[in-house]
């Protein structure tokens, strides 16, 4: 059975991408050697900063479109594996 992950990677300007692969090391270098056009293109290198496994596409890309959604501060939490203040941060975003 085959895995899908959804990711982060900070790129070389201090800026976030949010995507999904079936495979996080193949996508890494794809970005990393320009062969993927679009927002990583200019802003190389990139560098893997989260990233967590799915048991199908369809989860992962929920996943990615959830993510993408978040405010930077969140994702920045989300990286630090903090839940204390991704919960705060969706507590204040509510209000």
């Amino acid at each position: 059975m085959k895995d899908f992950y959804a990711y982060i990677v900070r790129c070389a300007d201090g800026s976030y991408y949010t995507g999904h692969t079936e495979d996080i090391d193949a996508r890494i270098a794809a970005l990393n050697s320009g062969a993927i056009d679009g927002y990583t293109l200019r802003r190389r290198p990139v560098v893997l900063v989260w990233s967590e496994r799915f048991p199908t596409r369809d989860e992962a890309f929920a996943g990615e479109r959830r993510i993408k959604g978040w405010s930077r501060a969140k994702k920045e939490a989300l990286i630090a594996g903090d839940w204390d203040e991704i919960s705060r941060l969706a507590r204040n975003r509510q209000d």
